[in-house]
Order: C-alpha cells, then structure tokens, then sequence
C-alpha cells in the first residue's frame, strides 16, 4: 500500500534550521490497540492515558520535540486493516506532526522515519506492541546511533501463546518486563512515568 507522509513544517526544526535534537515516537497508538480488551491490549486502560500525557508533556515543552506517529497497516479482516475504525489514530496529529504509514514490525522499514528521525536525536518511545513494533523499532534505532528513551507504562502488548509450550500464555505483563530487560540490555534508557516533567525540559 502507498505511505501516508506529511512533510515536516517549520516548527519541526530549530531557529537556525538543524535537525530536531529530540523526537517523541508514537507507535501504533490507534483506535483497534487502546480499546477495551480483549480487541485492545490488556493494559490498554492504564497504557491509553499514560501515552496521552507524555504526548501532551512534549506539545506543550516550551523547545517542543519532533511528534511523529507511526500508523499500522494490518492485513484484510484485521481490526487495523486500513480504513476500518481501529486503523484511525487514537490521537489526532497537529499540524507539523508526521504520520507514517508501516506494514513492517520495524518502523523504519519501507517508510520515511529515517528521514524524520536524524540519527543524533534522542528518541522517545511510547506505545505498541512491545514485542513487536517497539522491540523492532528500538533496535534499528540503537543500531542507528540514536539515543532511545522507553517509557514504562506507556509501552503495552498482547498475551503471548506459547506454541511450542502446549499452547500456554503468558501474560502480556509479564512479556512487557521481559522486553524491558531486553532493550535495556541493548542501552535503551528505561523511564519511568513519574520522570515525565523534566523529560522534554532543556537539558
């Protein structure tokens, strides 16, 4: 399918036209997510305010980040198949905050995130899956020589089905935890909500 890509307007870039030193990335923050479970992700009451403060935190910043949203593209009948109502965005971007369109776990893959996101910034993650779009696009970040920032709490996933365990769960809490331990392993930078108001201060 085509990409959705607004182009960055002049809020987007310093005074004296550098590159944003800091971008807030919303992934997969849309309707089908965030709903009640079991459609939604099982922490999606706690998760959907914690990501709508954080996304309120860095539009009102006084030196505000770069807000990107990363919008899945799911297959026929899924519930974040384009065009269906849990495809729309659980938050409507302003002007001046790109929307991208994916297919792919990796966020940069096939999209033009690379080009909104330099690899000097510091990136802040919040949203879904954590197994999946989150771990994905966290690595590629890492490897891109970003700075990555995730925010617990404001990251969710689904119960995973173990297959090769008998068909066993386990619960998305605890996969969320796990991913946590993975990335930071990695040298992502976990934080916690109660870091929000010096998050997006000058610094």
């Amino acid at each position: 399918m085509s990409l959705t890509f607004h182009s960055p307007s002049s809020e987007d870039t310093t005074p004296d036209n550098t590159p944003p030193s800091r971008v807030l990335l919303l992934l997969d923050v849309q309707l089908a997510t965030l709903s009640d479970p079991p459609l939604g992700v099982p922490a999606a009451r706690s998760v959907g305010p914690n990501i709508a403060r954080v996304l309120t935190a860095a539009r009102t910043a006084p030196s505000h980040p770069r807000i990107i949203h990363v919008r899945n593209a799911g297959g026929p009948g899924e519930p974040d198949e384009p065009g269906a109502p849990g495809w729309q965005l659980q938050h409507r971007p302003l002007p001046g905050e790109p929307v991208v369109d994916k297919t792919k776990n990796n966020a940069f893959t096939g999209t033009p995130l690379g080009e909104l996101v330099p690899p000097t910034a510091q990136l802040v993650v919040v949203g879904c899956q954590s197994d999946f779009c989150v771990r994905a696009t966290c690595s590629t970040a890492l490897a891109r020589g970003n700075d990555v920032l995730l925010i617990r709490g404001a990251h969710a996933t689904f119960d995973r089905v173990e297959v090769w365990d008998g068909g066993t769960t386990t619960p998305a809490a605890k996969v969320e935890h796990e991913i946590e331990a993975e990335l930071e392993e990695a040298g992502v930078i976990l934080l916690e909500m109660s870091d929000l108001p010096e998050l997006f201060s000058d610094r």
